[in-house]
């Protein structure tokens, strides 16, 4: 996507350890244009996939989903890093972030992910695949259908791809890093 990968050689930045930062646009501060025209990418991507739900973890999956949910009708569930005192029949699972090295504990209510759901999981980054291990794990639990997954900048030098194609779901991402090294972005075209 021609719009995001230029926006992410003018304003990326890059960090020792394989940290891209796009606070500037997508995770902090958002373009909501650029948010718009991401949205009807990924819905182009998948416009032949049946969905009736989109799934994302907070906090940077959110604007991306929101925007889709908007255009194309549908709800949005984003799984939570925190259990409100209301939320009853959960379904929870850990995930590990690459960004904050740590774990959280990501929960969902069963209300809002079940059997009948055909769904779409739409993140910011995939990096090692760790989110999406949550996401399908999530989904498994509640005995939805995980239809595929979409991101917005995928790190291809940590493999998560792999971990996704290899539970047999569709991964689309909009631009593709090849590497980071030097703290050089190198980004496929």
């Amino acid at each position: 996507m021609k719009a995001l990968i230029d926006r992410i050689k003018k304003d990326g930045k890059c960090f020792p350890g394989g940290i891209l930062k796009v606070d500037k646009f997508i995770n902090h501060q958002m373009d909501p244009n650029l948010m718009k025209q991401i949205a009807v990418e990924l819905i182009r991507r998948y416009a032949s996939t049946e969905i009736n739900k989109i799934i994302t973890i907070e906090a940077s999956g959110i604007a991306p989903a929101i925007m889709m949910g908007f255009l194309l009708d549908l709800p949005v569930v984003f799984a939570k890093k925190k259990k409100p005192a209301t939320m009853e029949g959960l379904l929870s699972t850990t995930v590990f972030s690459f960004t904050k090295k740590r774990e959280y504990n990501v929960i969902i209510s069963n209300e809002y992910l079940t059997p009948k759901d055909k769904v779409l999981f739409i993140d910011d980054f995939l990096a090692n695949g760790n989110a999406a291990k949550g996401i399908i794990d999530l989904c498994r639990q509640a005995g939805c259908e995980l239809v595929g997954m979409g991101f917005i900048i995928e790190k291809a030098f940590q493999h998560g791809r792999d971990v996704i194609e290899a539970a047999g779901i569709r991964c689309e991402s909009l631009s593709i890093i090849e590497s980071l090294d030097n703290c050089e972005i190198k980004i496929r075209e």
